[in-house]
């Protein structure tokens, strides 16, 4: 088991996880999930900025935000 990761090492894995695993579902259901899909790409946007920013707040806004994100 591995003990807490970083933001800078917990940011991109869940940017991943949104990613590679939730938007596909969304995806896959077309247009009843093109409102979530917007959402999600708004915050891997905003999360991407951040981390080429360094802006440490904005990057935990985007890392609680993108955790809320499920199948």
């Amino acid at each position: 088991m591995s003990g807490p990761k970083s933001l800078g090492e917990a940011l991109p894995a869940e940017m991943a996880r949104v990613r590679d695993h939730i938007m596909p579902a969304y995806i896959e259901i077309g247009p009843p999930g093109r409102f979530a899909l917007a959402m999600m790409r708004a915050d891997l946007d905003r999360a991407a900025k951040a981390i080429a920013e360094g802006d440490v707040v904005t990057m935990m806004r985007a890392y609680e935000s993108l955790k809320g994100y499920t199948r």
